[in-house]
């Protein structure tokens, strides 16, 4: 699409990073439609989208385990790994496509030009209905208050996300996760997750009836996420015109 190169892209501009990863573990398929809403959202001629490539750079690897999904393969990669448990000292021989990963953010992290203020890893999850999200438990109370601001911005922009299942946690089990490493890496500006969705359904408040998920509204999912930003950064005054409704992704 001929975009007009933005501000934050300009020679020595400040650069605002959100990264985002999705498929590391191969059977969790909806997690990809959701990584798809998001990506087919951001690269839109819709408003929103505009001013956030205005305002942020968005980093995305869509698929961080592609030889498990090719083998078809549950949570393994094709030598047997589970990815999500290596982040701390992933192997180029054994987990390439983490040590890519992990390089790259840790070369942005250094770099005094550029803010990684997200990182949101997206899962599918087997027994929970709807989405929600893992964040992690800061011994700095401030700290921890500001990390919930982004679930709750979503939980007000998507009907199917569930703040009261978000929950924050350092569990042993899950320190060698992306989210738990880089929120132990990262300084207290930048704010880690895991997304997880439901492989089922969701449930609109109280007793009714769950509502099955499809390949579109996981999309929607994805497309809220991306509007989120909006009101977190604060953006909303930017838009040009009447907002118009978030366009259908294919």
């Amino acid at each position: 699409l001929p975009f007009s190169a933005a501000a934050n892209l300009r020679p020595g501009a400040e650069q605002k990073v959100v990264f985002i990863t999705a498929r590391v573990h191969p059977g969790e398929t909806p997690s990809s439609f959701v990584c798809q809403g998001i990506i087919d959202f951001l690269v839109s001629h819709h408003p929103v989208a505009k001013v956030l490539r205005d305002h942020l750079v968005f980093k995305i690897a869509p698929m961080l385990n592609p030889d498990g999904v090719y083998l078809g393969n549950y949570r393994c990669s094709l030598m047997g790994f589970d990815l999500n448990r290596h982040w701390a000292n992933p192997s180029p021989w054994a987990h390439p496509t983490l040590h890519g990963v992990k390089e790259l953010i840790i070369d942005m992290y250094n770099n005094p030009k550029i803010n990684l203020e997200f990182y949101i890893d997206i899962h599918a999850h087997s027994t929970m209905m709807n989405g929600f999200m893992y964040g992690n438990i800061f011994e700095d109370e401030e700290r921890f208050q500001r990390q919930a601001v982004f679930p709750k911005l979503l939980c007000q922009n998507a009907e199917d996300f569930s703040y009261s299942s978000t929950s924050f946690n350092r569990d042993a089990v899950k320190a060698g996760t992306g989210r738990r490493f880089l929120g132990g890496l990262l300084n207290d500006t930048s704010y880690c997750y895991t997304l997880e969705v439901s492989f089922y359904s969701y449930i609109l408040g109280g007793t009714a009836p769950a509502v099955p998920y499809t390949e579109e509204t996981y999309m929607k999912l994805g497309r809220n996420v991306a509007r989120t930003f909006l009101d977190y950064y604060r953006l909303n005054s930017l838009v040009e015109g009447p907002l118009a409704p978030t366009p259908k992704t294919r």
